[in-house]
């Protein structure tokens, strides 16, 4: 076999590849073979029928056409290996020449990931939100904990903001009450916005056993979008009590003995909270202004395929979780077609971007990814996926998705080598330390930046034909 690669831009090239016709033997055995078992002729035993026959009933266009098709799956993966391609998708293959006994000639064009220079980015600086905690921060930290400890009972009064009120709902659209448009028992705290709009104005100044109706806007359901109107009935209303602020709320609500303790450790807690915050804040600006550094052509197939796949999972999957469609949030976000069009190209060519620049600084540090930390990135996507660890690494396996969970903590390594290269200050100018939160952060940036461009591990550089 004789192969040749011809450049057609930083992304793309053309394989040309010539097979002399003793090559394809085995698939020509293979296709006599596969014909024999699938078609019947009198006078012979099913698998037992002469290539001349074959070639003479069904013709030998057939056979050459089974044997080729079975045939150039391994002569392009041996062509793209022979020119040390890293190729990315599909190639679009087109057969040039097919001479019986004589030659098999084909081109095979294919995206391939360009080649990326990573300049000196130690001169790289970026500022950060300072961490400070306000005695205000604590105040409603530990407000916030009070709250979760409120108690209830039940008053013969109007109910007013704060109350949790027990509601039977009916909605009816066009006249007609939905299938599951009704709902009773339902317990509601007056201003917290969980339930309908307008439902606050409604019951506020009801008392047990009063009911009004208003009109809303159904966030989901089966009538999601539509207007409705809402009928609401009041079983019962109870004031909410909060525990009073002092040792004894301690000893309730925490394993500490006093409340200074309790504000202490919420004190902690907050600057913790923020350290992270701030520590993903450095990722992320780390990142812009890395990508700003390096020229990254982006091919043009997989920008495509990018752009699709995400529409797709924004369509399909989160948006049909909250029981809208792509007009409804366009809608809701106050954005044009156009707009999310050009967004979307936007975020996609970004995650393309940093996926090929982390990319090449994995094999440039020479970074590798132990089991240890395979294994600790598993528990983060499972705990976020909602499924068990070893649910989700069982989907992991089949799915055929290790080499993407390898490659995102390996660019999650590569990202925090620039951190700790660059210098992070934050805004009172000091310089900030991320050695504790580096690695973590960095792959959590790099998962929302790069969450599903096409993968080139060195399996998928054997793209079937």
């Amino acid at each position: 076999m004789k192969s040749a690669v011809e450049t057609l831009n930083p992304t793309r090239v053309r394989l040309t590849v010539e097979v002399p016709f003793e090559e394809l033997k085995d698939s020509l055995d293979a296709a006599y073979k596969k014909i024999n078992q699938q078609v019947t002729v009198k006078g012979f035993r099913k698998g037992k029928i002469p290539a001349r026959i074959i070639d003479q009933r069904f013709g030998r266009g057939a056979v050459l056409e089974e044997a080729v098709n079975d045939a150039l799956p391994k002569f392009y993966t041996e062509a793209v290996n022979e020119g040390e391609l890293n190729v990315l998708g599909q190639p679009e293959v087109d057969i040039k020449e097919l001479k019986d006994g004589e030659l098999l000639s084909f081109t095979a064009e294919v995206d391939v990931r360009p080649t990326v220079e990573i300049p000196d980015y130690s001169g790289i600086e970026i500022e950060v939100d300072a961490v400070e905690v306000t005695e205000e921060d604590v105040d409603k930290a530990v407000e916030e904990l009070r709250d979760r400890f409120a108690s209830t009972s039940p008053v013969e009064r109007a109910a007013e903001d704060g109350d949790v009120v027990t509601l039977d709902l009916e909605a009816k659209v066009d006249g007609e009450v939905l299938e599951d448009g009704l709902a009773n028992d339902v317990s509601y705290t007056i201003g917290s916005g969980e339930l309908l709009d307008g439902i606050d104005d409604a019951v506020k100044g009801l008392e047990a056993g009063g009911e009004a109706t208003f009109a809303s806007e159904l966030k989901g359901g089966s009538a999601a979008g539509k207007e409705a109107e809402v009928t609401v009935k009041v079983s019962q209303v109870a004031a909410r009590e909060l525990p009073a602020l002092d040792d004894d709320f301690a000893q309730l609500a925490s394993e500490f003995d006093t409340l200074e303790e309790l504000r202490a450790d919420s004190r902690k807690r907050l600057e913790n909270m923020k350290q992270y915050d701030q520590a993903t804040q450095a990722q992320e600006r780390v990142l812009d202004k890395l990508l700003e550094l390096v020229e990254v052509p982006v091919p043009e197939k997989l920008l495509e395929d990018e752009v699709g796949t995400r529409k797709h999972n924004l369509e399909h999957h989160q948006l049909g979780q909250m029981g809208l469609d792509l007009d409804k949030y366009l809608e809701i976000q106050g954005k044009t077609v156009e707009e999310f069009e050009a967004e979307t190209k936007e975020q996609a060519i970004k995650g393309i971007k940093t996926q090929f620049v982390l990319d090449e600084l994995v094999t440039k540090e020479k970074l590798n990814v132990s089991q240890e930390e395979l294994t600790e990135h598993l528990m983060r996507r499972a705990s976020s996926s909602g499924m068990s660890p070893d649910q989700f690494a069982q989907a992991v396996v089949e799915g055929g998705q290790v080499p993407m969970l390898v490659g995102e903590v390996a660019r999650g390594k590569a990202l925090a080598v620039v951190v700790e290269a660059v210098t992070v200050k934050d805004t009172n100018g000091e310089v900030v330390d991320l050695a504790d939160d580096e690695e973590e952060t960095a792959t959590e940036a790099v998962e929302a930046d790069a969450e599903a461009p096409a993968e080139s591990e060195s399996e998928e550089k054997k793209a079937e034909a």
